[in-house]
């Protein structure tokens, strides 16, 4: 299955939702440091539910860590910055789906590094400037998993 990967997520808030949408889905969910928040933060687990047991969660020290874990797989970023809508990529079992943090985005430095076929955007109004992180990474986990005809889904 894919997995998702938050670079530096500062509101506990979002990411338990996240954790949640990992597991129901099958999804690793990789998380790179500095976090805004501690794993004990009630706002976190209050929105993970009792899903935190549940979901296959690696905190990563730095992004070189996180690059050394998931070498060999194809990196995915979704940026505003992007020229290509999310669901016109053909998706791999084995793709990373990276996001940045709620406040800054992706830094300039990751999104050079990485083809433009691969930073992919959401539709939006063109005055809007995002939408909520969790709700993101929500849209592109299910048409990911949709093109890989829900494995492991019932």
């Amino acid at each position: 299955m894919p997995s998702i990967a938050l670079y530096e997520p500062k509101m506990p808030a979002n990411t338990g939702n996240i954790i949640r949408l990992a597991a129901n889905c099958g999804f690793n969910l990789h998380l790179i440091e500095p976090l805004g928040f501690n794993f004990e933060d009630k706002q976190l687990r209050r929105a993970g539910l009792d899903y935190h047991d549940l979901a296959n969660v690696k905190i990563h020290s730095n992004f070189s860590a996180f690059l050394n874990t998931v070498k060999g797989n194809r990196i995915l970023a979704l940026t505003t910055k992007g020229n290509s809508f999310y669901h016109e990529l053909k998706y791999h079992k084995d793709d990373i789906l990276l996001f940045g943090s709620e406040t800054s985005g992706l830094p300039a430095q990751i999104l050079d590094s990485l083809p433009e076929s691969l930073k992919l955007r959401l539709p939006m109004q063109p005055d809007s400037r995002s939408l909520n992180l969790s709700n993101t990474v929500a849209v592109v986990c299910y048409e990911s998993w949709k093109q890989l005809s829900f494995q492991g889904g019932a």
